[in-house]
C-alpha cells in the first residue's frame, strides 16, 4: 500500500526535463509567454476586469492569425493554387471558431459587473482595433472614415492603408474564378477595390453555375468554405451584439458611438453576399 502511494506521489520524470535552463526556458524564448503574461494590467479592483482584458487580448491574437491566413490564401489564389488557398481558408475557419468561443469569459457580465471597470478604459473601444479593421478590409468591407481614424499612428495607418488599397480576399477569389473560365463581369474585375464590395447579379450567376453543376467540384467546395467563413463572421458579430446588450443595454459606446445600435447595424452587413443570394434561386 505504501509502495503504491509513493509511486503515485513521486512519478518518474525524464531527467532532461529537470535540468536547469540558462536564462529563460527555450519555451519562453519561442512563445514569449512571460511577455504575454505581463500584459494584463487591470486599472481597478473589479474582479471581472481581468477576464475582460484577457478575453480582448486573446481575440487580438486570433485576429492576427486570421489576417495571416487570409493573406496566405490571397497569394495562393493569385497563383491559381487552389489547394494552398483552401488549406489557408480551412485554417482560418478553425481560428474563427476559436475566436467565437473566446466570448465565453465575458458573455454573461451584468451591468453592475461591467460598470465596475468600464470607466477605467475611458474612450477605448473594440472598434478601434487595427487588426480587426484589417479583417474587415480583407472581407471587402472598406471604409475611408474608419481608416482615417488611425492617422494619429503612422505605422498602423500605413499598414491599414495598404490593405485598404489592395484587392480584398473576395476580389482575389473572383479573379481566380474568372481565370478558371467563369464569366465574372468586367465591371466587377475592374471595380475600385477601395470601395466597399456590393453584390453583383453577374457574380450571383457565376455562383449559380457552380452550385447547379457537379456537386463535388472544387469550386463548389470553395463556395461552401467561404460560406462557412461568412457564417462564422456573422456569428461573431451577433455574439458581440448580445454581449453588449447584456452588459450595457442601449447606452452610448465608450468611444462616443451609439453603442448597441452601431453594432446592430454593422452586424447586418453581409459577407460574400452572392453566396447567400444564390441559394434562393437554385
Amino acid at each position: 500500500m505504501n509502495d503504491r502511494t509513493t509511486a503515485f506521489a513521486d512519478p518518474i520524470t525524464d531527467d532532461t526535463l529537470t535540468q536547469p535552463y540558462t536564462g529563460a526556458s527555450p519555451y519562453d524564448r519561442y512563445v514569449h509567454a512571460s511577455v504575454l503574461n505581463s500584459m494584463q494590467q487591470p486599472l481597478t479592483e473589479a474582479p471581472d476586469e481581468m477576464g475582460f482584458l484577457v478575453t480582448t487580448q486573446v481575440m487580438e491574437l486570433w485576429f492576427t492569425l486570421i489576417v495571416h491566413e487570409w493573406r496566405t490564401a490571397q497569394v495562393a489564389f493569385a497563383k491559381d493554387d487552389l489547394p494552398a488557398a483552401m488549406d489557408a481558408l480551412t485554417r482560418s475557419r478553425r481560428a474563427l471558431t476559436a475566436l467565437n468561443g473566446a466570448w465565453a469569459p465575458i458573455a454573461a457580465l451584468t451591468p453592475a459587473q461591467f460598470n465596475g471597470f468600464r470607466a477605467a478604459f475611458g474612450k477605448a473601444s473594440g472598434f478601434q482595433s487595427a487588426m480587426y479593421r484589417h479583417m474587415e478590409f480583407l472581407l471587402g468591407d472598406k471604409s475611408a472614415g474608419l481608416l482615417r481614424a488611425h492617422r494619429g499612428d503612422p505605422a498602423v495607418h500605413e499598414a491599414l492603408s495598404e490593405t485598404y488599397r489592395e484587392p480584398s480576399l473576395y476580389d482575389e477569389v473572383l479573379a481566380f474564378l474568372h481565370r478558371q473560365g467563369m464569366h465574372v463581369p468586367l465591371r466587377v474585375r475592374e471595380r475600385d477595390v477601395s470601395e466597399p464590395y456590393t453584390s453583383d447579379p453577374g457574380v450571383v450567376e457565376v455562383w449559380r453555375e457552380i452550385y447547379t453543376g457537379p456537386q463535388h467540384h472544387p469550386h463548389l467546395a470553395l463556395g461552401e468554405l467561404l460560406t462557412d467563413i461568412a457564417e462564422l463572421i456573422a456569428r461573431w458579430r451577433y455574439e458581440h451584439v448580445l454581449v453588449v446588450r447584456r452588459a450595457m443595454g442601449s447606452k452610448p459606446g465608450s468611444a462616443g458611438s451609439s453603442g448597441l445600435a452601431w453594432l446592430e447595424q454593422r452586424a447586418t452587413r453581409p459577407v460574400f453576399p452572392e453566396l447567400w443570394e444564390v441559394r434562393g434561386g437554385i
